[in-house]
């Protein structure tokens, strides 16, 4: 079996990677980097098409998150025979997902924010439909390239990440006669969020683990329980919104954006907060609010009987007049992106916010090095009064406000990862989706407790042997 990363490695965005298994040519996941425009922001599939050996027949699509879905499109331009993969949450989320990436990339064209035509239409996805397959957690399906010398089997197991979220694991036989067994976790989480319960894996033992690292370097995760953040989170909330502050809680539109929502309306069910207390919402998120309400009651919940909807909300206006209205306090803005990035709503509203010691960001998912959301954090770590960046455009910003990081990570700490290598028993582990330090730690800790496991670093464009 060869694997080739075909995006980024030394962080996490264009999440790609590319498997030749005997005669058949796979793709896992084909995602787009959120920090970059145009052509930059993709999977380079030019390593693919320098080996006339090379040609993908299949391609499986782990969640409709932008950096595991958001070069989707792409992939079809270059390869228009491949069939796509999904579990059927995820197909209705990409057709939200896709159409919001391409209405954005013209819009950004038309304003001057970008120099780069867009990467593919809404017109051409409604044509590129035809080639998705969806297929139900835990059966067996069939991936075999034209010219693949022995059947390869796949079965999606639910990941525990975000609505339609699934590990992939694939079975074949090599020449030898002997059978494999892959598994690539995707993102995952072992625990139960609010919606969302924890992942589902196969019985071990594994030949080869696609692992993911993201919090790999997060030594404070692994000793912070979620009931313990909970609270937390809930006499935050309850402070502020006593001292009439403004909110922001920046998310990510699918998946963190539902998770918090829920724990806000069970606040509000306690008394924690007033149940008055009005709360913002906007862009994609009221879509996939949505679609998780209308699939609750067939993929993995925790109870199917709550909908996102239950919680009150208002839509964030666009108009300045009226959202500076919206941001007068007490209020409470569930606003993506999670990681606050140029241009987004989150990042806007924080600008209005920051520079009054009355109000408060609480940041609730990953913010990786240097984002906006990171670049705030600090700040407030070295003291009120401390500048950052949060749009270079209008340069630094003294921080008042309160700051604070809640650990509600769709993804597995790294304690539950190790613990996970010790479930699934593999051979080798190859370390992917996160920064060089989490993989560092990752790799530095499965050879301490397991070392006769092979251990392998993603690196984009190198071939390996697996």
């Amino acid at each position: 079996m060869i694997f080739v990363p075909l995006g980024k490695t030394e962080a996490i965005g264009a999440n790609c990677y590319f498997l030749m298994i005997e005669g058949t040519g796979l793709i896992i996941d084909v995602g787009a980097d959120p920090e970059e425009d145009g052509i930059d922001s993709v999977p380079d599939f030019g390593f693919i098409h320098q080996n006339p050996n090379w040609y993908v027949d299949h391609a499986l699509v782990t969640h409709a998150h932008h950096d595991h879905i958001g070069s989707l499109p792409v992939l079809i331009q270059n390869f228009p025979h491949v069939m796509v993969h999904m579990t059927k949450a995820t197909r209705d989320l990409a057709d939200v997902v896709l159409p919001a990436s391409a209405r954005l990339q013209q819009r950004r064209l038309r304003e001057g924010s970008s120099v780069h035509e867009p990467l593919f239409s809404e017109e051409e996805l409604g044509v590129y439909n035809y080639l998705y397959l969806t297929h139900d957690l835990n059966t067996d399906f069939d991936v075999t390239g034209l010219k693949g010398t022995t059947k390869v089997k796949a079965r999606f197991y639910s990941a525990g990440h975000i609505l339609g979220s699934a590990g992939v694991l694939l079975r074949f036989e090599e020449e030898e006669g002997e059978e494999r067994r892959v598994f690539y976790t995707s993102d995952t989480n072992m625990r139960p969020q609010s919606i969302i319960p924890g992942g589902e894996y196969p019985d071990p033992p594994i030949d080869v683990l696609f692992l993911e690292s993201t919090l790999g370097a997060d030594s404070e995760a692994e000793l912070t329980t979620r009931r313990t953040e909970e609270r937390n989170f809930s006499d935050a909330l309850e402070s502020a919104i006593a001292r009439k502050a403004t909110v922001l809680i920046p998310v990510f539109a699918l998946g963190r954006s539902q998770e918090v929502l829920a724990l806000i309306h069970r606040f509000k069910q306690r008394g924690t907060i007033p149940a008055e207390t009005p709360v913002y919402t906007a862009g994609s998120m009221r879509a996939f609010a949505e679609l998780y309400d209308k699939t609750r009651h067939n993929t993995p919940r925790l109870d199917p009987e709550f909908q996102v909807y239950d919680v009150d909300q208002i839509r964030l206006p666009r108009n300045r007049d009226a959202q500076r209205d919206a941001l007068v306090g007490p209020s409470i803005h569930v606003v993506s992106s999670g990681m606050m990035f140029e241009r987004t709503a989150s990042n806007a509203l924080a600008q209005q916010i920051v520079e009054d010691e009355r109000n408060a960001v609480f940041l609730v998912g990953f913010a990786r090095e240097d984002s906006p959301a990171d670049r705030l954090l600090v700040a407030a770590q070295q003291g009120k009064g401390t500048e950052a960046v949060l749009d270079t455009a209008r340069g630094p910003q003294p921080i008042n406000c309160e700051v604070k990081k809640f650990r509600f990570s769709g993804h597995a700490h790294r304690r539950d990862l190790i613990e996970l290598v010790e479930k699934l028993k593999p051979r080798t582990v190859v370390l992917m989706h996160g920064e060089e330090e989490a993989r560092r730690w990752m790799s530095d800790n499965i050879k301490f407790f397991y070392p006769h496991i092979h251990i392998a670093m993603a690196q984009t464009g190198q071939a390996a042997r697996l």
